[in-house]
């Protein structure tokens, strides 16, 4: 794909969206099912599905994904993605690429070992490794960009209100 060819395709959306704001506003959701003989949920994707389960850090076999990769990993295809997309709009060749989401976890919160050790990533990095002849200047723009238009990026950057309830079944 090329600029013109995502231009073509974002244009009558940023218009739409321009002319009515509602538009543009969508509920996303995921779901799964709780194993039934083992602490594990089967997500339910779009694209097949996903067992959910402990890391091995916790007691967890390995053979199920960890909720905390899952969320590396959508960082990661969030930020490629935008990373992508913004290189072609800008017209920056990008011969090859590699994105790294990593993430800093102390497992005593989560197995309440110690109260003191919040439960949750303590820190995140994210990064690419580029093949392309963009000068340092565009690689900043694009890593700029990439930066302020990631869903995912933003979102853990920026927490929204979240809650959390129980429906009877």
């Amino acid at each position: 794909m090329d600029a013109e060819e995502l231009k073509a395709l974002q244009t009558p959306l940023k218009a739409r969206y321009k002319e009515n704001p509602d538009a543009a506003r969508w509920t996303l959701k995921a779901g799964g099912r709780l194993g039934t003989d083992r602490p594990t949920v089967r997500i339910e994707t779009g694209h097949g599905r996903v067992e959910a389960g402990l890391h091995p850090a916790t007691g967890g076999s390995g053979e199920e994904a960890c909720s905390g990769d899952m969320l590396l990993e959508a960082l990661a295809a969030c930020a490629g993605v935008t990373l992508k997309a913004v290189a072609t709009a800008l017209g920056i060749d990008i011969r090859d690429g590699r994105v790294l989401a990593e993430g800093d976890l102390d497992f005593r919160g989560t197995l309440g070992v110690a109260r003191d050790v919040p439960v949750g990533f303590s820190a995140i990095r994210l990064s690419f490794e580029l093949d392309t002849d963009a000068s340092e200047e565009q690689l900043a723009t694009l890593l700029n960009l990439a930066e302020r238009y990631c869903v995912i990026y933003q979102t853990l950057r920026q927490p929204p209100q979240i809650g959390i309830s129980r429906q009877r079944a």
